[in-house]
């Protein structure tokens, strides 16, 4: 098991704080481990093992979450004192929201959740917890996160290089329960499969009442093999009309939302770097784990260029980035990523093999006029840095070199 730290510190600052602690992501990408490394780090500090409870939502053998009383009671059982209550996938609980302000309100608690369905646990938090909480986003594993784990495995996994094991991380993606256990190429095929099934089933058709489940997936299937790509309605006609399929746009926007609040994909949208004003056309569209790419559409390695560069944009939100493509004139950016009100510029390619890709690539951000740091990243072991732009080898950036 790999101590997802970066996480731990974004919580820290709240321990034994009036808010709930709310944990929220993609199914299956470390959110219940994560929440019980945080548990432990409280027990570390001093707290009581018997002044903590843990539920599990989607539990159907523990009486305890299966009705209100049964659950308030389970609280109510604990020393008197200060309670530490971790409940996981509590959005199973119809009326969840209720109950956890209650405990927070008329109870010594510090309350740690975890969720699946994005649009539960983000977009309204704010009407059903009334603004006391804070929301920690989680991700399947980044390459440093890998990089870490597989050192302590018994298994060869734990042998290969760090450009092999990047070859590897690029077909099979990020989900932790993939580098827990020693699995082949097909054994990664079945659980991402059955991963993403249980994604479009439980996150997005049941919850929106949708019935052409093989329409969905055929939408779904596009978005996710055109990952990188600007998004452009005009093409997804295209695509479909050759399935021989119609959907209208209103019903194609709000497919990109549930899967966007199920944590599928996301939307990067397009910034005017001249007027800094955010466009409303021609974003571009990720996956959560570019693993499930692999699973869909077998092409990874055949497309490296769109999946490094979903690496990077899902790297950079890891790292807390607000993310957009930039527009300067006829010319894109790759990503704008800001934090703390400072822009960084990235471009990402496979290879900087001629002097075509080198000037494409390299000038584009050479007629920014400013100070802030530019990249050009790619899978070069020899650096090309240039006029104050930085040429740095992805997977040496994705480890903090």
């Amino acid at each position: 098991m790999v101590t997802r730290e970066a996480y731990i510190q974004k919580v820290k600052p709240f321990f034994n704080t009036p808010v709930v602690k709310v944990f929220t992501g993609i199914r299956r990408c470390g959110k219940s481990v994560l929440m019980e490394q945080v548990r432990q780090e409280l027990l570390d500090s001093g707290v009581h093992e018997n002044q903590t409870l843990c539920l599990n939502f989607e539990s159907e053998t523990d009486g305890r979450v299966l009705t209100e009383q049964n659950w308030i009671h389970a609280v109510h059982d604990l020393p008197a004192g200060k309670k530490y209550l971790f409940f996981d996938e509590v959005q199973e609980f119809a009326g969840w929201e209720k109950i956890i302000n209650s405990f927070l309100i008329d109870g010594d608690c510090d309350i740690y959740i975890t969720g699946s369905n994005a649009k539960m646990l983000s977009g309204e938090l704010a009407t059903y917890l009334g603004g006391r909480y804070i929301e920690i986003k989680v991700y399947p594993f980044s390459f440093f996160e890998v990089s870490a784990l597989v050192k302590t495995l018994p298994y060869e996994t734990g042998a290969l290089s760090e450009q092999e094991l990047f070859t590897l991380y690029l077909k099979r993606g990020g989900f932790p329960f993939l580098y827990n256990y020693n699995f082949d190429d097909s054994g990664t095929q079945q659980y991402l499969s059955a991963l993403y099934d249980s994604i479009v089933l439980k996150d997005i058709s049941q919850r929106h009442n949708i019935r052409d489940i093989s329409l969905l997936k055929s939408l779904l299937l596009y978005f996710i093999s055109e990952a990188g790509h600007t998004f452009s309605s005009s093409s997804l006609e295209k695509y479909l009309k050759n399935q021989k399929r119609s959907l209208s746009s209103e019903t194609i926007y709000n497919y990109i939302d549930f899967a966007k609040e199920s944590g599928l994909l996301y939307l990067a949208p397009r910034q005017n770097l001249q007027g800094k004003e955010l466009l409303q056309t021609q974003g571009k569209i990720y996956i959560a784990d570019h693993g499930l790419r692999e699973s869909l559409c077998g092409s990874n390695l055949r497309d490296i260029d769109q999946v490094l560069e979903n690496i990077v944009y899902q790297e950079l939100l890891r790292r807390d980035y607000t993310v957009t493509v930039g527009k300067l004139k006829n010319q894109e950016i790759d990503f704008v990523a800001e934090k703390n009100g400072q822009p960084l510029y990235l471009q990402v390619c496979y290879l900087l093999a001629d002097d075509t890709t080198v000037q494409r690539e390299f000038g584009v951000l050479e007629s920014i006029h400013d100070n802030f740091p530019k990249y050009v990243l790619s899978m070069d072991t020899v650096s090309r840095s240039r006029n104050g732009i930085t040429n740095m080898n992805i997977s040496d950036w994705l480890l903090g070199k």
